[in-house]
């Protein structure tokens, strides 16, 4: 069994996850990251790991470094790190990963790929869309759907680049204009996905997949508009939350089901299509509408902040689960536990964000206030220098709260928030009753 991990990343997630990894004694945790995440260094610390700062993105210093500390087994974390093929660099030095190679994890930087694969599976919750490398038909098709369009670029945006007519967008000659901008700027760099646009409420399932076997984590909604209300730009996931019993009060155990058997096809449909079999964190993001669940996209890797729910409730060991996982077919004789509690997370993010961050700035932990809220924190971009922590461009820091309901959970998380004090802000309203009624009416009405 192994002792030394790798944790290849430093945000809020990977802080999760390396929280997670400590949990069993035996782990010494040894992380490479781009920046000094004060939460995973005193992890490394404190388990008889080590650290080194570097290139996150660049397989080979990474591997000979994990080379020279004896690692065992790694977890490449980020979505762009697994598109730079660190898993396949690790597995090359004979290094066991628990993540997806770069040829796995297309499902999540190549949209277009994710959908053709659904369409030869015959696989449910696709919606219409169509995809373009160049203007060729572009007009017409976004006419064809009456304008009322989703815009997504094919590549890694970081979360960003997803552009919905009544949202974002005005209307369909708007969706034309971001759709050519998409195209000419090359953002993602592989072309721009048309969808039909889809109304209901979003939601994130997880499952933890060997290449054969997928064990589900519990539901999650995340947040990605900036302000009060939904309303605002997309950001990276303002904060989220999860149900008591692993549902959420707009969702029910047949919508969970639903959800988990299309990811259940998506990751067959992989093996038989392509032979690339998936071995890591599959996230599925779906959207509960009228006429049943879809499928938005699928990830390669945790999401962030949903991470940072799922395993504050996870009772198995991590590391034993990532054992499995880097095994290859073994997963499906593990019984994994997660608490039945309920959790909110919410970032603090600095100034600006995220049309325009301050310039980095210090902030302060009253930990007094802190240890009465019985919140967490989990640190995410930002920068320990000696005389404190630094805010950077991104979100700071993740505050997570737990309880046997939501408004509990809620309550700490929001508690917890107030301990933080400097130039930094976050939504209030995540978790809160208003909001999550205003969500359960909004189902109830798309399905009368």
């Amino acid at each position: 069994m192994a002792s030394k991990f790798l944790l290849v990343g430093n945000g809020a997630r990977e802080h999760a996850i390396a929280q997670a990894l400590c949990r069993r004694k035996d782990v010494k945790l040894y992380a490479y990251m781009s920046a000094r995440n004060p939460g995973i260094e005193e992890l490394c610390r404190s388990s008889g790991g080590s650290m080194a700062l570097g290139n996150i993105h660049a397989p080979a210093p990474i591997a000979e470094w994990a080379m020279r500390m004896g690692i065992e087994l790694a977890f490449p974390s980020p979505d762009a790190v697994l598109a730079a093929g660190v898993s396949d660099e690790l597995l090359k030095r004979n290094i066991r990963v628990a993540s997806p190679t770069k040829a796995a994890s297309r499902i999540e930087w190549d949209k277009a790929f994710l959908r053709q694969l659904m369409e030869q599976g015959r696989v449910s919750g696709c919606p219409k869309y169509g995809f373009f490398k160049s203007t060729d038909g572009l007009d017409g098709f976004i006419d064809s759907m009456g304008g009322l369009v989703a815009v997504k670029p094919v590549g890694l945006t970081g979360g960003k680049g997803v552009a919905v007519v009544g949202s974002q967008l005005r209307d369909g000659g708007e969706a034309k204009s971001y759709a050519r901008a998409v195209l000419t700027q090359n953002i993602g760099g592989q072309g721009v996905i048309i969808e039909e646009r889809l109304e209901g409420e979003e939601f994130t399932l997880q499952a933890f997949c060997d290449g054969r076997a997928l064990l589900p984590m519990p539901a999650v909604q995340d947040h990605k508009r900036a302000n009060v209300g939904d309303s605002g730009p997309n950001t990276g996931g303002m904060g989220s939350y999860s149900g008591g019993g692993h549902l959420l009060p707009f969702l029910n155990q047949t919508h969970y089901e639903e959800a988990f058997k299309i990811m259940q096809k998506v990751a067959r449909i992989l093996d038989l299509e392509t032979n690339i079999r998936f071995q890591g964190v599959m996230y599925g993001q779906f959207m509960l509408t009228r006429n049943g669940i879809y499928l938005i996209e699928i990830n390669a890797r945790f999401g962030d902040p949903e991470a940072i729910n799922v395993l504050a409730l996870l009772k198995t060991p991590l590391a034993d689960i990532f054992e499995r996982i880097s095994q290859g077919g073994h997963l499906n004789k593990m019984k994994i536990r997660f608490s039945k509690d309920a959790s909110v997370v919410k970032y603090l993010v600095p100034e600006g964000y995220p049309a325009k961050a301050a310039t980095p700035s210090l902030i302060s932990i009253d930990a007094k206030k802190l240890k009465s809220s019985k919140a967490e924190l989990y640190y995410a971009t930002v920068d320990q220098r000696p005389e404190g922590i630094y805010t950077s461009t991104s979100r700071s820091i993740a505050v997570l709260g737990l309880g046997k309901t939501i408004a509990e959970a809620e309550k700490k998380a929001e508690a917890g928030c107030l301990a933080v004090s400097g130039p930094v802000w976050h939504r209030p309203d995540i978790g809160t009753k208003e909001l999550i009624e205003k969500k359960v009416e909004h189902v109830r009405q798309l399905r009368g």
